[in-house]
């Protein structure tokens, strides 16, 4: 009866992970779309992304100070259900705003696109909150060693939003029929496009978001969860964020400010290398400071908290490069399909014609519908088939999955042909391959795909045409498992900083503000295909990890 009230309150829970997924990916069509709208260049265009993920740090890193200063959890005192609904009240807050921030707006108006990321900043803070009581919520609901199948299951509803996201948003935007980048210029300059279209469809979600506040509520099914633990103060660990904090806001402070038509210090290319320069300053300070808790919580444990545990603080840095990578991949992608590097005969970087915003929309959707056929496979183990059926569901549900994602493109009107389709269940195959060798180990899954990761992208940057494309789509499949398997490696044995730890981890989010803004200017400065050259290091610090953690459980003998 246990296990079934269990059941019920997974399911019911799980709901609120698709939310996660439909905006997150949905910013990929956005960006694309903001570009051309308010005239900016790909940094800027990547603020989209800065905004929302940074909320993310931003979030959990008030809600840490705010309980180091009360000395008590202000989740655990609230409980995980209600840090729930009050997230999704403040992500409905923030959905209502874009109706006023983005009113009467005109084409090529670009101060009105940092009116836009406040909005995204605000819905990421309500998904902050959501996300730091979700996850160890997830976990609690059972077995703490199959607590990453739950996060899978969770994962797989997760990422069933970020398919359909870009394909809606992209028929919202545009209609169902692809338009070339000339042809959306001009309809946003006659008005036929318009930001009220953007207006009426966050009106939409926040109702989204105040119904399942609501159903949350009511629910009998889940209940109020808590970590009885007391809180553990960490106050080494609070200044270092602090820092932290303080070095981001100067770097994309000055950043921000060098876009403003006040600032004409410097000009043309040497600005771009320091706007370059400043991004990586912010990037290197995560690695430093985090690496440097890393190695003084080792002498002296005392004041560093959750972070006293090394496998805590190597799977931030995990965390903050695995979302990292799995956004930049997405979000430059829309540049890459669409930018034209041989004019007389309209190709992109690939060799590949010319795409436009709402045609690029369905190779948005394969890459986050690779994260729902890895997800899903993953979750397997959590309904406990035999091992029969097991090896059976191995092979038939990435297929599914796959299926779905078929479908929900031939609906919208952009299908996805048969050669598509060939290539991409090759690469699926692959996959499937992968998890038969790591058989439900997380150390030895993070390894085969942070390894098929690396493989991908460099043949993403060295290859052309469809063979380049669909190496860069295949890291939504790659990156699929990694957050359950760093995640529940991350808190592995850390026992009374379990709730403070994943608020650290929640913290880390911030790779999706942080990575693909450098991969941006990269691509400003150089070309948009060889900036992903940013994938290829993150895969490589990815597999570096795996090994690292490895030997890490091993001597506390947690594997």
């Amino acid at each position: 009866m246990k296990n079934q009230n269990n059941n019920s309150a997974l399911y019911t829970l799980v709901s609120v992970f698709f939310f996660w997924g439909f905006i997150a990916a949905s910013n990929g069509v956005f960006i694309p779309f903001c570009k051309t709208y308010f005239s900016i260049d790909q940094f800027q265009s990547q603020l989209v992304d800065f905004a929302f993920y940074g909320a993310y740090y931003i979030g959990a890193l008030i809600l840490f100070i705010w309980s180091s200063q009360t000395g008590k959890d202000i989740l655990n005192n609230w409980g995980y259900k209600r840090g729930i609904i009050y997230g999704l009240i403040i992500s409905a807050i923030g959905a209502i705003i874009m109706l006023p921030s983005v009113n009467g707006a005109a084409f090529g108006e670009t101060q009105v696109f940092y009116y836009v990321l406040v909005v995204l900043f605000i819905v990421g803070l309500g998904f902050s909150l959501q996300q730091t009581a979700a996850n160890p919520f997830v976990v609690s609901l059972g077995d703490p060693a199959t607590g990453s199948n739950r996060l899978n299951l969770a994962g797989g509803v997760n990422s069933f939003g970020t398919t359909i996201g870009p394909l809606l948003i992209a028929f919202i935007i545009f209609g169902s029929a692809p338009i070339s980048g000339d042809e959306l210029t001009e309809l946003i300059k006659t008005g036929s496009i318009q930001l009220s279209t953007i207006q009426g469809l966050y009106l939409g979600v926040a109702a989204l978001f105040i119904a399942v506040a609501i159903f949350f509520y009511v629910s009998k099914n889940l209940p109020d969860a808590k970590n009885e633990d007391s809180f553990e103060s960490a106050t080494k660990a609070k200044n270092l964020l602090i820092i932290l904090t303080v070095i981001m806001i100067l770097c994309f402070g000055w950043i921000f400010y060098t876009y403003t038509d006040g600032y004409d210090l410097m000009e043309g290319e040497k600005l771009e290398n320091y706007r370059l320069l400043a991004s990586v300053i912010s990037l290197f300070a995560v690695f430093g400071l985090i690496y440097y808790a890393y190695k003084k919580a080792q002498n002296n444990s005392n004041g560093w908290g959750a972070l006293q545990y090394p496998q805590l603080g190597l799977g931030m840095l995990a965390i903050f490069t695995y979302v990292g990578v799995e956004v930049t991949i997405q979000s430059n992608l829309g540049e890459l399909l669409k930018n034209v590097s041989d004019a007389v005969n309209n190709l992109n970087p690939l060799g590949l014609e010319v795409m436009s915003d709402s045609e690029i929309a369905k190779y948005i959707s394969l890459y986050w519908g690779g994260l729902m056929i890895g997800r899903w496979s993953g979750s397997i183990t959590v309904f406990n088939p035999s091992k029969k059926l097991k090896k059976i569901l191995m092979c038939t549900v990435p297929f599914l999955a796959f299926g779905v994602i078929i479908a929900v493109n031939q609906i919208s009107g952009n299908p996805i042909t048969s050669n598509e389709i060939f290539i991409f269940s090759f690469i699926i195959v692959i996959q499937i391959i992968g998890f038969y060798l790591a058989k439900d180990n997380a150390i030895a899954t993070m390894k085969i795909f942070s390894l098929l990761g690396v493989l991908a992208m460099l043949i993403g940057v060295l290859a052309s045409g469809k063979t380049a494309l669909f190496a860069f789509l295949t890291g939504g499949l790659f990156c699929s498992i990694m957050w359950p398997c760093i995640f529940s490696l991350s808190i592995n044995g850390i026992g009374k900083y379990t709730s403070q730890g994943s608020s650290f981890l929640i913290m880390m989010i911030l790779g999706g503000a942080i990575i693909p803004p450098v991969q941006g200017k990269l691509a400003d400065i150089f070309s948009i295909q060889e900036s992903y050259w940013v994938a290829v290091l993150c895969f490589a610090f990815l597999l570096i990890y795996s090994f690292m953690t490895q030997r890490i459980l091993a001597k506390q003998n947690l594997l």
